[in-house]
């Protein structure tokens, strides 16, 4: 495969799992206790972007690996032929 085929592979499992860690640790206005006016009340009290951003990039990049090393494996390609 060339390289291009490995970054678009990595780009859409990163995409993936930043919809996996977004919600984790997510405290809204009411679970706080305090509302802003104006905004909504479901929204984050405190947005956190950075380090769901650095979660999302480790684990993209270990489910990249784990996915193209299975792709060739030539066990697992005997397998499921």
């Amino acid at each position: 495969m060339q390289v291009t085929t490995y970054i678009a592979i990595y780009f859409v499992v990163w995409w993936l799992c930043l919809f996996l860690v977004l919600p984790f640790k997510v405290r809204n206005q009411v679970d706080d206790g305090q509302w802003t006016h104006g905004t909504e009340r479901g929204a984050p009290a405190v947005f956190r972007i950075w380090p769901k951003l650095l979660v999302t990039t480790l684990l993209a990049g270990v489910v990249t690996g784990l996915l193209l090393w299975g792709l060739s494996a030539q066990w697992l390609q005997e397998y499921w032929r």
